[in-house]
């Protein structure tokens, strides 16, 4: 019989980790690669170059996420330069037997420069245990859109996240200052508790929208196309920043309300991923 310990070195070494460091530099009117590190099953590929900068899309060759396995991403845009980032495919986070699985995200934006971080959803499915942390820092006249979604089971399957563990924490500065603080944290009954009018009425899908710098004008457009959102959708600035909050009933829906407020945030073309 193996022992405890056997078994806890047999289930490490069968978790996926991994890490993408990405610099991206201004030089010669273009956005350039600056340098590019890649550990374990992520990479990272640039399939187009436009005038307004590089297009990166983070492949998982480990085909999905699930407890114990943990990923980095540290994405770093020099002075003037721009860059879009999203990701091959929606991220899929299964079934946990216990760990959790772990993503830590480090964003950097120098002066001048702009990130789009429009990654696809990420997918959770009944069981699944997953903390993701997100720490954004930017120069004071850094520019940064910065999309996430999350699905709670794949509503075109019958699927149902009844439990699980969802933890989301967010940290934002600029020129040092906290700017945004947050924290998503959804533990144990998670159907239940989106079943709640105050949480998500029966949402199953759910997305923040962060734009810097944002406006009440920014917010006013979004609010102006309330009767075309297929869930149910939010906006508020303050402090020079713009946060809209998008709930849906599933994953489709979700997608349609997200890029239309990419649109009306005046983000620019969406990734051509998106659009497959």
């Amino acid at each position: 019989m193996a022992t405890a310990q056997q078994r806890d070195e047999v289930f490490a070494a069968n978790r996926a980790t991994g890490r993408i460091a990405l610099v991206v530099a201004s030089g010669a009117g273009a956005s350039r690669i600056g340098r590019v590190y890649e550990a374990g099953s992520p990479r990272v590929r640039f399939p187009h170059a436009s005038s307004r900068g590089l297009e990166a899309v983070i492949i998982n060759t480990a085909g999905g996420m699930t407890g114990g396995d943990r990923f980095e991403f540290d994405i770093r845009v020099d002075a003037g330069a721009e860059m879009s980032v999203t990701t091959a495919a929606a991220e899929k986070v299964y079934r946990s037997l216990g760990p959790d699985c772990e993503i830590d995200m480090k964003l950097n934006v120098g002066p001048g420069g702009t990130l789009a971080w429009l990654p696809r959803e990420t997918i959770l499915f009944d069981g699944a245990r997953l903390r993701r942390r997100i720490d954004v820092d930017l120069a004071r006249d850094a520019g940064m859109i910065l999309a996430e979604s999350v699905v709670f089971g794949r509503s075109a399957m019958g699927e149902t996240v009844v439990s699980g563990r969802f933890l989301d924490r967010w940290r934002v500065r600029v020129e040092g200052a906290l700017v945004l603080a947050e924290s998503i944290h959804l533990d144990g009954g998670i159907a239940e508790r989106l079943a709640a009018r105050a949480i998500g009425a029966g949402a199953a899908a759910v997305a923040s929208v962060l734009k810097i710098p944002g406006t009440e004008e920014n917010v006013e457009t979004v609010r102006a196309m309330q009767p075309a959102f297929a869930g149910e959708v939010g906006a508020s600035a303050w402090n020079g920043l713009a946060l809209v909050r998008c709930v849906a009933p599933h994953g489709a829906a979700l997608r349609h309300d997200v890029a239309a407020v990419l649109a009306a945030l005046g983000t620019g073309p969406l990734p051509r991923l998106w659009l497959n």
